[in-house]
């Protein structure tokens, strides 16, 4: 991706109203705008870096617009890598955009323009102050939800994904280098690569790979949550249910069937992992139901495609009927479904979880709250959630991909050593591997994929 060195500008916080809002500017030398900007404020130039001023920000006639603080950041010592300006007034909407207009007009002699979404973060990435996962984890940290994926965002920020893939791509290409010496000087003594135990330390590459996986893909919940759907009969208790896992009373509750007709979402954390819940309609045969209601169980059947893992509520009190198998059989296969028994109150059943013939069994009540842990604990299970007590840091789907596409390179170079037949392919399967571990961390990208993953920013980031 080519670096477009024109000066830029945007707001830097939320629109809206607030007591303060940021004007940031970045730019390879900002010293000639500087000095248009601030003429007749009273500055004194040049402005020393790292140094807050206290300063009038007047239009092009010398009227005020506002009053606040101006930083500057000398490149490369900035977080886009290039000189920077920020600008921290009063955070109204109004006042922001004509601070904003004025940079502009005074930026126009040396073409500043306004920044693209994330592009004071993608010339960072580009200008080398962060690689592409820490770039990542800034959006990352913007959008978390909870506390954990704070905390996980923070540290893939900090750099210590990166160090975790950059430790396994440089064991990759230091057994390139005596693979590509053995090819080079075929004349010289063979056996040091040998002696190498390339075999063994394929094996090391890909223990590693494996532990970077598990943990990537606990980021990957913790940055995109799990989307959680209650589906099942009519008066089984799923609205009892919503509002006991999400601690509203959210969900209308009575004893008419049918009394939910749409869909109702609400966001909760289990042990840090986001959560989307959604209650649907009650399943029945469309005799039963009226027009407004069928419309109601189509959309449940819509959400049930969507979802990650599905609560398939049924009546504890009654047992399951033709009507719960015909559902059960009806949901997807490629989604988790866990069975929750309801009424355990009326029933007599002791709360329980249980894992029978492939299918998980959770026993509960949603009056006395009996069973709710363990039907979270289920959920956590369902989704791959594992509580380890290490570090996690955020990772994305992009991320899981190219670990696995890593270790599949792996596996067939270690089948290459294991026959000792051709040392070409077994050069090209380790030059992919360590070629998709650096798709990761931004030092073998494409360009499409950067434009993707930075216009995802919000403008001023």
């Amino acid at each position: 991706m080519k670096l477009d060195t024109a000066p830029i500008a945007a707001i830097a916080t939320a629109s809206g109203r607030g007591g303060v809002g940021i004007v940031r500017i970045s730019g390879k030398n900002l010293d000639g705008f500087i000095t248009d900007f601030f003429k007749g404020s009273g500055m004194t130039l040049p402005m020393r870096p790292r140094f807050a001023y206290f300063v009038p920000f007047n239009d092009a006639d010398g009227n005020k617009i506002d009053e606040g603080i101006a930083l500057f950041f000398k490149g490369p010592h900035s977080y886009s890598g290039e000189d920077t300006l920020e600008l921290q007034g009063h955070g109204g909407t109004i006042v922001m955009q004509m601070l904003l207009k004025r940079c502009l007009e005074a930026g126009a002699r040396i073409g500043m323009r306004l920044a693209e979404p994330g592009e004071f973060t993608r010339r960072a990435f580009l200008n080398n102050r962060i690689d592409l996962t820490q770039a990542e984890a800034i959006a990352d940290l913007i959008d978390a939800t909870t506390e954990e994926a704070v905390r996980s965002a923070t540290r893939s920020m900090s750099g210590e994904f990166s160090k975790q893939i950059q430790s396994v791509a440089s064991e990759i290409a230091n057994l390139r280098m005596l693979i590509e010496a053995t090819l080079d000087f075929p004349e010289e003594d063979t056996d040091f690569l040998a002696k190498e135990k390339p075999g063994e330390r394929i094996e090391g590459m890909l223990a590693s790979l494996d532990h970077i996986l598990g943990q990537a893909a606990q980021g990957v919940l913790l940055r995109d949550g799990i989307h959680v759907v209650l589906a099942g009969q009519t008066n089984v208790g799923k609205s009892s249910l919503f509002n006991s896992l999400t601690g509203t009373n959210t969900a209308i509750v009575t004893p008419i069937a049918g009394t939910t007709r749409d869909k109702i979402s609400e966001s909760l954390q289990l042990e840090g992992v986001p959560i989307t819940l959604t209650d649907t309609a009650g399943i029945r045969e469309e005799s039963e139901a009226d027009e407004v209601e069928k419309i109601g169980i189509g959309r449940t059947w819509d959400e049930i495609g969507k979802a990650d893992i599905i609560l398939h509520l049924l009546d504890a009190s009654i047992g399951p009927t033709r009507e719960d198998e015909q559902t059960f059989t009806s949901f997807p296969e490629n989604i988790p479904v866990i069975q929750v028994w309801n009424k355990i109150d009326l029933s007599g059943h002791k709360p329980s979880l249980d894992h029978i013939m492939g299918t998980t069994q959770v026993y509960l009540s949603t009056v006395t709250g009996e069973g709710l842990d363990l039907l979270r604990k289920a959920v956590l299970e369902a989704a791959g959630w594992v509580k380890t007590g290490e570090s996690t840091c955020l990772a994305r789907e992009r991320h899981l991909t190219a670990i696995k596409d890593a270790g599949n390179h792996l596996v067939a170079a270690a089948t290459h050593v294991k026959e000792g037949d051709n040392l070409e392919l077994l050069a090209e399967e380790l030059r992919l591997a360590q070629n998709a571990l650096n798709s990761i961390t931004g030092e073998f990208t494409s360009d499409d994929l950067l434009g993707k993953i930075f216009s995802q920013f919000c403008i001023g980031k």
